[in-house]
């Protein structure tokens, strides 16, 4: 997926563990989850499969894949050994096949949606370019019509506004270990239509040290920041994403590779979001 891509610069470990009252004039922090435990209030268990995933989402920490300890949230994939039913299901009602890998991802839909403003994670991924690993931290619009549905204006077909999608942080192994990309989803104007290319940035940095990942609207441009430096600017000004987002963690399995150590991890020290005040 990221082959033949250029990576960009490598960019310091920032070792803060906590985020100050404010980051910058005029932004107020409005949601903040630092992971002292899993607060129902701001996240839930996301059952789904999509992109031919390899393994099968659980809930309620089933087999150690979501866990909140030490003040912060590791997602993993576990290998279980031998293969076991699944009860992902696809958009289209289809279930998952068995499969002897688990995984965690978990969203804040009906619980955390925000209109544009800034939202960052500060994560770490060890080991990072293991063939099959997809981590992931990202955004998709409030009224998507995947699974959970419980609001009745969740009806919006990936990517159309309303179910628009931007990756803050996305390791794809195909490219190797220390990289990973941040994008918007350019919408085609139609059910399943995502142009994954055009506004996206390959970033090179140490993923299994702590760093700020982020994203945020200034008029209507996206920007995306590392440790708080910007590193890239999507290119297109149309205003692509004027809904209600949601966040969602996750760690994926994006092929049938065997696993080199299990499990692996995703760990989240904190969580927030800011609104600009003027």
């Amino acid at each position: 997926m990221l082959l033949g891509l250029t990576l960009l610069g490598t960019a310091g470990c920032n070792m803060a563990s906590q985020p100050v009252a404010s980051s910058g004039a005029g932004w107020s922090i409005d949601f903040f989850d630092d992971f002292e435990r899993f607060n129902t209030d701001n996240w839930q268990d996301q059952r789904i499969w999509v992109n031919a995933e390899d393994q099968c989402y659980v809930p309620d920490n089933q087999f150690n894949t979501r866990q909140v300890t030490d003040g912060t949230l590791k997602l993993r994939v576990v290998d279980l050994g031998e293969k076991r039913p699944c009860d992902n299901l696809d958009k289209f009602g289809q279930q998952h096949p068995d499969t002897q890998y688990v995984a965690g991802r978990i969203a804040s839909k009906n619980r955390k949606e925000f209109v544009k403003g800034r939202w960052t994670a500060r994560l770490r991924v060890e080991d990072s370019g293991q063939s099959g690993m997809f981590p992931a931290w990202w955004l998709l619009g409030a009224q998507n019509n995947e699974a959970p549905v419980e609001e009745a204006d969740e009806t919006v077909c990936w990517p159309m506004t309303g179910s628009g999608e931007i990756d803050i942080f996305e390791h794809h192994s195909d490219g190797g270990p220390d990289h990973y990309a941040a994008r918007a989803i350019k919408s085609m104007g139609y059910c399943g239509g995502g142009d994954w290319q055009a506004l996206m940035l390959v970033q090179a940095t140490r993923l299994d040290e702590f760093h700020e990942y982020s994203v945020e609207w200034v008029d209507q441009h996206l920007i995306f920041r590392l440790d708080g430096v910007e590193i890239y600017r999507s290119p297109d000004p149309e205003d692509q994403f004027p809904e209600p987002l949601f966040a969602i963690l996750n760690f994926a399995k994006i092929n049938d590779s065997s696993m080199l150590g299990s499990p692996w991890v995703l760990e989240v020290d904190w969580v927030r979001h800011e609104v600009f005040l003027k």
